[in-house]
């Protein structure tokens, strides 16, 4: 049986613009252009042309080759002609594949947004799909609150999904704005849809995720009919964000339920680069990806429960739903004092670290590792951290530098300019070969100041860390009083975008910093060497 295509459609450049904290440069939007494109998407939305300096200058460059690139705008206004509408010319005049047009779905919004009656209202849809179809182009329309418009007057929203379709559109999508219609109700509707005489390879579904189940009601659509899904990476948008295609997709790849029936333009080989596509994406953002981000996720394919990490060695398929292989992504058994053997054992084989299961030095390592949750640290979180320590207790780790002190300052003081300033300065002392090292630098905050001291000079391995970064850095309080106890775990990051964690534990916020700084950069260096290993090995 042939299987019957599904049609991707990302929005990230128009609609994941939306969300709050989150504002495109022209650079960002190319960037990501490339990236949707290399990743197979069939459409990529770029926005909207001309109406502000980033998106005229986005459409004026060259966005795709293989994805169909999109534009994004209003039907023309009432009262007006077609061709007399600057929005509308704005989108014929953009050199892209398709357009994509909003139009009112819902009679309440016609009549309070726009003004105009129900009538009028068909004839700004008519009459635009016409003559984005005349140009040559795809023609698209979102049916902008069709749900909703369609639980308040049926009848109204099933004319205006015909009125575009019978005018010539291609996809006639269905969306969702307020995110608040239930998977049961979108199957409901997309059938009328489709009884109506709209075809379901002529629909496509646009969720929002109010309710949380942006992917639930897409899945629904597609159960019901429609062949074109609309959503954005890692589910970015507005409030509370619109369908994850990074779920989706491996959803569709890798279920039965739907890879038996369906397929994308995502094939398998394409599919295993799906997390390095999400985690290049929070890059690009400057946060830090979701943890928990389903198949992603760092703790996506994670496991804690020793009777799990037991079952786990003996058939990966007792607690995966999929293989993690599939989606670019790895196991992860975590260590931690809730953990047996079973855990450790496979932690320290995926890190090539090789011993036995009667070897007296794993049971010191499992103590170890339950004294120091006992005061505070965290493993299962902190997987470079855990990597060293393991190392450190069975010998097998070089010896880089040693730390002979360290002294922060913080102080408060007028400028020259009588500005009320805070000034933090922090001095390290190391010894690298013998040689005795001072570093003393200033930085926006005790930490920041501490960590530039610390990879100031270190000497003959200064240029293995130019390129270490630090993207990430949290704490939290383990007890409350004046003698609290902290736990500081960092994130970093190398050119090659490999990331790891550390962690310090300490009752002095400085002196738990400075443990997983520290960690950070011996892990760094002793990465280095495991690279320079394989590549000489090969």
């Amino acid at each position: 049986m042939a299987l019957e295509k599904i049609y991707l459609f990302d929005t990230t450049l128009r609609d994941g613009q939306q969300t709050p904290g989150i504002d495109f440069s022209v650079e960002d939007k190319i960037a990501i252009s490339k990236l949707l494109d290399e990743f197979g998407l069939d459409y990529v939305e770029g926005g909207y042309p001309g109406a502000n300096p980033t998106d005229t200058a986005f459409f004026a460059a060259k966005r795709t080759n293989a994805a169909k690139f999109v534009a994004f705008g209003m039907t023309k206004r009432a009262g007006i002609s077609a061709a007399n509408d600057p929005g509308l010319a704005s989108l014929l005049q953009s050199k892209t594949d398709a357009i994509c047009l909003v139009a009112k779905s819902w009679d309440y919004h016609v009549r309070v947004a726009l003004g105009c009656s129900n009538e009028e209202n068909l004839e700004c849809i008519r009459d635009s799909v016409e003559a984005v179809t005349a140009s040559g182009r795809e023609t698209l329309i979102d049916c902008e609150h069709f749900f909703d418009g369609y639980k308040a007057n049926p009848d109204y929203a099933l004319a205006c999904a015909k009125t575009a379709y019978e005018a010539g559109a291609r996809w006639v999508v269905l969306c969702d704005t307020n995110g608040g219609t239930q998977p049961s109700e979108v199957r409901e509707i997309v059938g009328a849809v489709i009884a109506s005489g709209i075809p379901g390879d002529h629909l496509g579904i646009h969720a929002h995720d109010d309710t949380g189940q942006a992917i639930a009601n897409s899945l629904a659509a597609v159960e019901a009919g429609v062949r074109q899904i609309q959503g954005t990476l890692n589910g970015i948008g507005e409030r509370c964000g619109n369908a994850n295609l990074v779920t989706l997709i491996p959803t569709l790849s890798l279920k039965q339920a739907y890879a038996s029936r369906f397929e994308t333009s995502i094939d398998r080989e394409r599919l295993t680069g799906l997390t390095a596509l999400s985690h290049a994406f929070d890059e690009l953002l400057n946060r830090s990806p979701d943890h928990q981000a389903p198949y992603v996720g760092a703790s996506a394919f994670a496991t804690k429960a020793g009777i799990h990490a037991s079952a786990l060695l003996k058939d990966p398929k007792t607690y995966e739903h999929v293989e993690p292989e599939k989606v670019g992504n790895f196991r992860k058994v975590m260590v931690s004092d809730q953990g047996g053997k079973s855990n450790f054992l496979n932690a320290l084989k995926r890190r090539g670290i090789e011993v036995g299961k009667d070897d007296p030095r794993l049971d010191k390592l499992i103590q170890i590792v339950k004294e120091r949750e006992a005061e505070g640290y965290a493993y299962e979180g902190a997987d470079a951290s855990f990597e060293l320590l393991a190392r450190r207790t069975l010998g097998t780790i070089p010896h880089f530098f040693d730390i002979d002190g360290f002294r922060v300052m913080v102080e408060r003081r007028f400028d020259a300019n009588g500005q009320l300033k805070t000034v933090s300065e922090a001095v390290v002392r190391l010894v690298v070969d013998g040689e005795r090292i001072m570093s003393v630098a200033e930085g926006d905050g005790p930490v920041n100041a501490l960590d530039l001291a610390l990879r100031k000079d270190l000497g003959k391995f200064n240029a293995e860390i130019e390129d270490l970064e630090l993207v990430d850095y949290k704490v939290r309080i383990l007890n409350g009083g004046t003698e609290a106890i902290t736990r500081v775990l960092i994130e970093s990051t190398d050119r090659e975008g490999t990331r790891w964690w550390t962690v310090g534990v300490s009752e002095n916020i400085i002196d738990a910093s400075f443990q997983a700084l520290i960690d950070s950069i011996v892990y760094k260096l002793m990465k280095n060497r495991d690279m320079a290993g394989r590549i000489a090995a090969e």
